[in-house]
């Protein structure tokens, strides 16, 4: 009996891979670069992810792509996600992942005292570079849906994504983040949103961000602590780390089957935080990824 279970397991865990590594061969990334009239010519590149197959039916009049905006952290590439826009594009989404920092960008900086210690203009910067890619992408592939998207981010990039939501909620279906340290969640319910949290003593959440467990109820906000670094949740974190996220992300899509919890190094809890903050303090972490 024991040996049948072992078994079936090891056929489950060999079918995710499968499918996850067929979807892969069928998805296209391509590089795309727009330039922004409004700020003085801006470039700003996108990775598209997309199955070849729904492109067509898409390209077609078949039907029209759901879309999911990635949102990368600070100092990190656009495409050092490719892990969950594969995720979002072997589910039929059309995955765009923009860079939101240049070269010639100033550094982010700290201020203690102020909205979200100072970084409210990068995260300005994001909401209007989504805008722009988003309208830009509309010429592009107009047979798809930017009317409902799915915002995605890690760490500042997941800040961009709730700052996104708050900012222009009537455009959100869901929302995605991983580890945001400085923008507190939405709680009116409008929106499903999913979060995964680090150990990592280094990025501490700021006091405010997250709600209570009585509030993520209510809300439709899934917390998921897990046993892995605030790094780890790129395309060079452990593979371990990938797939728990990939999984549990894929079920977020699926709005017919019910949230399962990620088998991580610690079980999942929620983290009361207490009530939202207007201001957030400075936790001293260092300014990667922050």
């Amino acid at each position: 009996m024991k040996r049948g279970i072992a078994v079936l397991v090891s056929l489950s865990a060999l079918v995710t891979v499968g499918y996850f590594t067929a979807s892969k061969w069928a998805i296209r990334h391509e590089t795309l670069t727009f330039h922004d009239p409004a700020r003085d010519n801006r470039p700003v590149a996108v990775d598209v992810a997309v199955r070849w197959d729904k492109e067509m039916q898409a390209n077609a009049g078949m039907l029209r792509l759901p879309v999911a905006i990635l949102n990368h952290g600070n100092t990190v590439k656009f495409t050092e996600y490719s892990f969950l826009a594969n995720v979002f594009a072997a589910r039929g989404y059309m995955a765009v992942s923009i860079q939101h920092d240049l070269p010639t960008d100033p550094p982010m900086v700290t201020k203690v005292g102020e909205l979200y210690v100072g970084r409210q203009p990068q995260y300005l910067r994001g909401v209007a570079n989504i805008k722009f890619a988003v309208e830009e992408m509309e010429k592009v592939q107009p047979n798809a849906d930017y009317d409902h998207l799915t915002v995605v981010g890690h760490s500042a990039g997941a800040d961009i994504s709730m700052y996104f939501a708050k900012l222009h909620p009537e455009l959100i279906k869901k929302v995605v983040t991983l580890d945001n340290l400085r923008v507190p969640f939405i709680t009116d319910g409008r929106f499903k949103i999913l979060s995964f949290r680090s150990r990592d003593p280094a990025f501490k959440t700021d006091p405010g961000v997250l709600p209570s467990e009585e509030v993520c109820e209510k809300a439709g906000i899934t917390v998921v602590r897990t046993g892995f670094q605030h790094n780890d949740m790129r395309d060079t974190g452990p593979d371990e780390a990938k797939a728990s996220i990939q999984g549990m992300v894929d079920k977020f899509l699926d709005d017919d089957s019910p949230l399962r919890p990620v088998i991580t190094k610690t079980p999942p809890l929620m983290t009361d935080a207490g009530p939202v903050a207007p201001y957030v303090r400075d936790t001293g972490a260092p300014p990667l990824q922050n």
